[in-house]
């Protein structure tokens, strides 16, 4: 079952709504895809759905998927499940909140569309690499064991 849950983005505090059946059935078939991937990395830790990201002060974030190095604890790849209800949240505020602190990999996934869009940071902050949907396969070069065909993330 799901709960809301809060965050604190840019000093604004929002309860966010539970997730819907389907948003948390493609967040556990990325987990488990992402989590049996991980397994044999030393150097990077999986968190738990949603655990909570104190990135300053102001700003406590929540991601539905969240990677994280083992040595520092910063976070390298952060996955964000859309959900239609408030979507708002996840694709302009949070995705900018990504770009600012500079996260290597940020995944948008939109179960209204059942796509998948891949960021990679650069100099000049995200820049969309590749839109990703039916057969085509989802892939990260720093977890080399990981790929996921995004119909079967979305099925």
């Amino acid at each position: 079952m799901s709960y809301p849950y809060p965050e604190t983005l840019e000093g604004t505090f929002l309860m966010r709504l539970a997730p819907g059946p389907r948003h948390e059935l493609i967040c556990a078939r990325l987990h488990q895809c992402v989590h049996a991937s991980v397994a044999n990395l030393s150097s990077t830790r999986l968190l738990t759905p949603r655990s909570e990201i104190s990135l300053s002060a102001a700003t406590t974030i929540c991601p539905d998927l969240a990677l994280v190095t083992t040595k520092t604890g910063r976070l390298w790849l952060a996955a964000e499940v859309i959900s239609s209800d408030d979507h708002r949240t996840d694709t302009v505020i949070k995705k900018q909140i990504y770009e600012e602190i500079k996260v290597p990999r940020l995944w948008m996934i939109d179960p209204r569309y059942d796509n998948v869009e891949v960021y990679h940071a650069s100099s000049y902050g995200l820049v969309l690499k590749e839109i990703l949907a039916g057969n085509e396969i989802l892939t990260e070069k720093l977890i080399p064991e990981f790929q996921l065909t995004v119909a079967e993330l979305f099925s």
